[in-house]
């Protein structure tokens, strides 16, 4: 099933080219919008699987709606078309969950991806954007360490040695070691000695 989809942009030739790419392609375009206001408006009567809207517009901006599909809950992913490579807007979309970012320039390359991305409920952003703005993103594993295995992680960086770490956390070597076997378990890093050390080293900015 083709997924279906809302499009807005208020310069009539990128809207049309869009739609027509859109339509022959066989996807599912319920309706296009001029404006940010018919743009929500359509949403909120459609509720379509993804919504695709051009930042700048007339009424409410790309971002607006998607902060206010959010706070209304809406299941309607959203897909945001621009000229802008822009860290704050990109900073300002991830912050309301956005499903895509897509730079005009390559939107008729980069929207299909976009859509495969989306469908899977995965982010789709850009590469050109990302390369331009750099975005460093703190490795996953990173989530799954408790507070003080990071700080452990922390001080490994730093070239602490064992007996300094646990000094440093009031705890026995006994139970540093056993962090850190739980924090190369979690990591997925292989039992090589420096594993670890080599790790934190790499990934001392996040920590």
């Amino acid at each position: 099933m083709s997924p279906t989809i809302i499009i807005a942009d208020d310069h009539p030739l990128v809207l049309k080219g869009l739609q027509d790419f859109l339509h022959e392609k066989e996807y599912n375009v319920l309706a296009s919008a001029k404006n940010g206001k018919e743009a929500l408006a359509l949403i909120q009567a459609h509720v379509p699987d993804i919504a695709i809207l051009d930042i700048k517009m007339p009424f409410f901006t790309g971002l607006q709606i998607a902060e206010k599909c959010k706070k209304a809950n809406l299941k309607t992913k959203i897909v945001l078309i621009t000229f802008e490579k822009d860290e704050k807007i990109y900073d300002e979309a991830k912050s309301l969950g956005v499903y895509g970012y897509v730079l005009k320039e390559f939107a008729l390359d980069e929207i299909e991806n976009c859509i495969a991305s989306v469908i899977k409920d995965k982010a789709y952003f850009s590469p050109e954007l990302l390369a331009y703005i750099e975005v460093d993103e703190a490795p996953e594993e990173l989530k799954l360490l408790t507070k003080t295995e990071t700080k452990i992680v922390g001080l490994i960086a730093q070239n602490k040695t064992g007996v300094e770490i646990a000094d440093l956390l009031y705890v026995s070597t006994r139970t540093v070691e056993k962090h850190k076997s739980n924090i190369i378990k979690k990591l997925k890093l292989q039992s090589k000695q420096n594993s670890l050390l080599i790790w934190a080293k790499e990934n001392s900015d996040y920590l």
